[in-house]
């Protein structure tokens, strides 16, 4: 486990350790996504690199799910805002599927049966989804410990806002087909 679940959060020190859980889950996240353009590859030695990543993924999701859950009972131990607390539920929640979905995907692929390294290779992608929906959640569970509290003060856009970002992305996407 790394240090974040040894740290004592404070006002001061919370958003560098969401910042911190959220870089390592766009790891862990690149290491799916890696992994699974390895798997697809022909050659054994492609395929020996995407079990490598994955296997490394499966680590980082562990590590990562470990350290959620320390700063939850940290938090619960300071008696932290109920709405903090309220916020890592889901996290801790997507970080132990991602952990459980990377280390089926890894099992599955160490089999011999062809039938049950593709379920391998369909998991893979799983963990990955899951991976990016855990990343996107930190960024916005940071977005909020950094947003004003006050409710009456009207919300200003945050220069690095990651819904923000996605929803523009979303917006001016261009169409398939499209010339």
């Amino acid at each position: 486990m790394s240090n974040a679940a040894d740290h004592r959060p404070n006002a001061d020190s919370l958003p560098a350790l969401m910042r911190s859980l959220g870089a390592r889950a766009h790891q862990v996240r690149a290491a799916t996504r890696a992994a699974d353009h390895y798997l697809a590859q022909e050659a054994d030695g492609e395929q020996d690199t995407g079990a490598w990543l994955l296997s490394s993924a499966v680590t980082m999701a562990e590590d990562l799910a470990a350290d959620l859950d320390g700063l939850s009972r940290t938090l619960k131990e300071r008696n932290a805002e109920a709405a903090l607390q309220q916020r890592l539920v889901p996290l801790r929640a997507r970080a132990h599927q991602l952990h459980a979905a990377a280390k089926a995907a890894d099992r599955f692929l160490e089999q011999d049966s062809r039938e049950d390294r593709d379920t391998g290779g369909w998991l893979v992608p799983m963990a990955q989804q899951l991976a990016q929906k855990l990343a996107h959640e930190l960024d916005d569970t940071l977005a909020a410990t950094r947003r004003p509290a006050a409710a009456d003060k009207p919300a200003a856009v945050e220069p690095h806002d990651p819904a923000l970002a996605r929803r523009i992305n979303a917006a001016t996407a261009p169409l398939r087909g499209a010339a």
